[in-house]
């Protein structure tokens, strides 16, 4: 016999649980299936814990400059990454708790384990069935391991918050987001890091300035990167690990590896084909503008669906999906146009909007592009000095603006204002009309000409 739901959401993670809390809110019986802990990627090894290994590679920064401002910290001790990793996963464990206690409060009922659709209404999950009305899918993605000989021997972004110590030696294989990310991290609190990218620098998606920016950056902070590698083999010799190309070249040894080069969706258990869900040829789940699939009463969303794979993506799709859904907000569904995102290198990069490559493809000539570069004050007192760089798109006759990228110190947090802004349609004359605040870097972006 099989327990009856309203909804059923296979994946808490930050999407589903977002949906199924807001479904419940508005009186759905809602449901929601996870087999590993809740809080999805994000939570777990993602965003959360990531942020925290930033912010100990943040203050290796600023200890660093801290002499520039009269502090003697040369007598200082090493890092503890031991420590950190211990109240670190003790943070993550009382999200866990706390995602668990406000399923709880809202009457959404927790099922643990691995689904598996029976058909479009019946889901399994192991061994006890369970119906629903309306099924949402979102279970995410994984890392992805190269089909390469040795590759077993290198870790995962899910193995780096595995590790119980800083290695030493480190290559990071990839030049995403993720793989700047770990690589500033592990620079930062010491190791001796390698990059080792298929092409020629990092950040290929980006806008071309803040690729070129963070390529500079990286090599001038003393990581180590090379281009051209395409991986063809891992192997373990008595002094570590070594990575060979596809050219002969050869990288190492070093203490661990780190594969950083994509991520695939969590599909391949779920038997969608049971259920008439259609994915494309990375398995990805197919989805519109409503989150709909190709089965009338099966959504799915957040990075199953191949879409902005970002949290606040997850979570805004997931509760507008909710809101139209059971909430009787006709047509309700997330804009996936002009998404704010920020990459937790060091510095910080911030960008919303067309890049430049994007803009003239779209408008042509009728674009406008406006820059600025600088040193920071932060940095006015020391010899070591780092560089922000920013710019604006702009398009028409009134200059809307349509694409803005930051790289530097500061550039996370000060995104978000400008980004409000953009979506509100604002011209280069609005900035230009704004009060600068000074002394800030984020006086730049009110004040290029």
């Amino acid at each position: 016999m099989s327990e009856r739901f309203d909804l059923l959401v296979i994946g808490g993670g930050s999407g589903g649980l977002a949906h199924a809390q807001r479904a419940a809110e508005y009186g759905a019986n809602a449901a929601v299936v996870e087999h590993g802990p809740l809080g999805g990627t994000c939570v777990n090894v993602g965003c959360v814990p990531k942020k925290i290994m930033w912010y100990a590679a943040h203050y290796a920064h600023q200890l660093h400059h801290a002499t520039d401002y009269g502090y003697d910290v040369a007598a200082r001790g090493g890092h503890d990454w031991a420590a950190l990793k211990v109240r670190r996963d003790a943070y993550v464990k009382r999200l866990n708790d706390i995602y668990a206690g406000n399923l709880d409060k809202r009457g959404v009922t927790y099922v643990a384990g691995n689904a598996r659709f029976l058909d479009a209404h019946t889901v399994d999950v192991d061994g006890r069935q369970y119906r629903a009305d309306r099924i949402v899918i979102a279970t995410g993605g994984h890392p992805i391991v190269p089909n390469i000989e040795g590759a077993e021997l290198g870790i995962t972004s899910d193995g780096f918050f595995e590790l119980n110590e800083l290695p030493k030696r480190v290559i990071i294989a990839g030049s995403g987001y993720i793989a700047v990310e770990l690589a500033g991290i592990f620079h930062g609190l010491g190791s001796e890091t390698h990059m080792v990218v298929r092409r020629d620098g990092v950040l290929r998606g980006f806008d071309e300035m803040l690729g070129r920016e963070l390529n500079r950056e990286i090599q001038e902070s003393g990581i180590t990167l090379a281009t051209g590698v395409i991986p063809a083999a891992v192997r373990k010799e008595v002094g570590g690990l070594v990575l060979t190309a596809a050219d002969g070249r050869e990288f190492g040894p070093v203490d661990a590896l780190v594969w950083a080069i994509g991520r695939a969706p969590n599909t391949a258990t779920l038997d969608l084909g049971k259920a008439g869900v259609n994915t494309d040829e990375r398995g990805f789940v197919i989805t519109d503008d409503l989150q709909q699939t190709s089965v009338d009463n099966i959504q799915a969303l957040g990075d199953v669906t191949g879409r902005a794979a970002l949290t606040p993506v997850a979570i805004a799709a997931g509760r507008r999906l909710a809101d139209r859904l059971y909430g009787g907000m006709d047509g309700r569904h997330l804009d996936y146009q002009l998404i704010p995102t920020v990459v937790f290198s060091h510095p910080t990069i911030g960008t919303v909007g067309m890049t430049e490559a994007e803009a003239r493809s779209e408008y042509g000539d009728d674009i406008r592009i406006y820059t600025s570069s600088f040193t920071p004050m932060f940095y006015a007192l020391g010899v070591d000095k780092k560089r922000s760089a920013m710019k604006l798109i702009t398009a028409g006759p009134h200059e809307r603006v349509v694409g803005i990228h930051l790289f530097g110190d500061g550039a996370d947090e000060m995104l978000q204002g400008f980004a409000v802004a953009m979506r509100m349609g604002a011209t280069k004359k609005d900035f230009d009309d704004t009060v600068a605040i000074h002394p800030t870097s984020a006086e730049e972006v009110v004040t290029m000409r």
